[in-house]
């Protein structure tokens, strides 16, 4: 493919994306307020998931000391 159709290609699509993004955030506005519950739970949530992530080790030590399979 030659390069200026790439180009053309990527303009297009990041005009998609920007287009989408505007009418995302006018959803959000639009929208009626999150209840202080939903909130609260969302955090709460994303706070295990980060404990969750701190308590798990390391990927490598997981990776050298697992048997190898022939």
């Amino acid at each position: 493919m030659h390069p200026d159709t790439h180009l053309t290609l990527q303009r297009l699509h990041s005009t998609e994306l920007l287009r989408q993004a505007a009418e995302f955030r006018l959803a959000r506005t639009t929208r009626a307020p999150r209840a202080p519950h939903r909130t609260l739970r969302t955090q709460l949530g994303w706070g295990l998931v980060e404990l969750g992530l701190r308590v798990l080790p390391d990927r490598h030590v997981l990776a050298t000391s697992s048997p190898r399979a022939v």
